[in-house]
């Protein structure tokens, strides 16, 4: 098949570029064409999703044009339009009305004004409402978004658009079973799960050894009030009392809550190291020496890919029940979980006490995450995409399983 993916950036950005990195190669290997269009220009001194080896055909709407993207496009003719939600509403339209396309829901694309999916007011918690003009009158009480109003109507108008967008792809692929409720709930036909794949790293292929917890914790991720990092540290004090040892928390990450998180460790006296960024083999590293990952989101994650990385590795983890993280974090198998409506630090603190308190629990914690991780190889995912993409395209495509590299 020619497989035009199309993104908003070629760079690597974040999560989805990291995924479409991943996707390129898997695909070449199996012998299809694959081309890339892109919404921002690039910048070739900085780490893209394509390798030069590669030699992929790009191209670059906004240096192009529409007219121009499109005509170029059609001298290519792919076969199957693989989107990742581009910004640009207007391509984005314009690409399933020519060619099949099939897209993968990263995000709350077309089902929330602000994408957060969650009420920051009277406290951060899950949104559960459809799309419509009722979110207009919550989105300033509920503190959904900014407090723009001009700001406002304008991603309304545009989610009310990618909404009525759904129908022109033959399918929306989503990475959890929370996501497939919240496109389904939308409208959007044709809704399957296809999980993403552990793209970080090489998992370990032998079980994890039985050790014994050391009270070492991990946070990986951006410091931001959806991602919890203050409930970890409200709930450090409870867990530490009922485990009576002193637990250490490491923050992976960095970001606008790093400053409030700080004078909260310091007001509750509660150990913590802010490693910040780190590259994917220190990542690795310190998943390796810890003895549980903390996922206190409180908005609804779509997936939650850092807990697959994680397991993996054999590192359990700790987290509220919200958005896809169910889909992994199975309460007593590969770690244990709290209520997430509403999410409260001590909910979350008697979460990481039962996974610490028995030496035992917690080795059958490391395998059981360990062994959910292998339902997420990329292979497995490229079997899946490939099975989905040559439907839309209608064309008979071997599906057999090959190495990925």
């Amino acid at each position: 098949m020619r497989i035009l993916i199309a993104s908003s950036h070629r760079n690597l950005v974040g999560g989805v570029e990291k995924y479409v990195q991943a996707v390129i190669p898997a695909l070449l290997s199996r012998g299809h064409s694959v081309g890339l269009l892109h919404q921002y220009p690039f910048r070739p001194e900085t780490e893209t999703v394509d390798s030069p080896e590669q030699n992929l055909p790009c191209w670059c709407s906004t240096e192009l044009g529409h007219e121009a993207t499109l005509r170029l496009l059609a001298e290519w003719s792919p076969d199957v339009i693989y989107s990742q939600g581009l910004e640009d509403i207007p391509l984005e339209t314009a690409l399933p009305e020519t060619y099949p396309a099939i897209l993968y829901a990263h995000t709350y694309l077309g089902t929330c004004v602000s994408g957060r999916k969650c009420h920051s007011t009277p406290q951060v918690r899950p949104c559960r409402r459809e799309l419509g003009p009722q979110c207009l009158v919550l989105y300033f009480p509920r503190r959904c978004g900014g407090l723009n109003p001009g700001t406002m109507w304008r991603m309304y108008r545009q989610q009310s658009q990618r909404r009525a967008g759904f129908a022109r792809y033959q399918a929306v692929l989503v990475a959890s079973r929370h996501m497939r409720h919240e496109y389904e709930q939308h409208g959007a036909p044709r809704v399957q799960l296809l999980p993403l794949p552990i793209t970080g790293g090489i998992p370990n292929t032998a079980a994890p050894s039985p050790r014994v917890p050391q009270g070492r914790i991990l946070f990986v991720g951006r410091l931001v009030d959806v991602k919890g990092a203050c409930h970890l540290i409200r709930a450090i004090p409870h867990a530490a009392k009922s485990l009576g040892r002193t637990l250490t928390v490491t923050l992976a990450g960095d970001g606008p809550e790093r400053a409030k998180v700080q004078e909260l460790a310091a007001q509750l006296d509660v150990n913590v190291v802010f490693s910040g960024w780190l590259d994917t083999q220190q990542k690795l590293e310190l998943m390796r020496q810890s003895d549980l990952l903390a996922v206190p989101s409180l908005w609804p994650e779509p997936f939650g890919l850092v807990g697959i990385e994680a397991g993996s590795l054999g590192l359990p983890a700790a987290g509220y029940a919200v958005g896809g993280i169910p889909d992994w974090l199975v309460p007593g198998e590969s770690g244990e979980l709290a209520p997430g409506d509403p999410p409260t630090p001590r909910d979350l603190a008697d979460a990481i006490v039962r996974a610490l308190a028995d030496p035992d629990h917690h080795n059958k914690l490391r395998h059981g995450a360990w062994a959910k991780s292998k339902q997420f190889t990329l292979n497995n995912h490229i079997d899946g995409l490939q099975r989905v993409l040559a439907a839309a395209a209608q064309v008979n495509e071997p599906v057999a399983s090959v190495p990925a590299p």
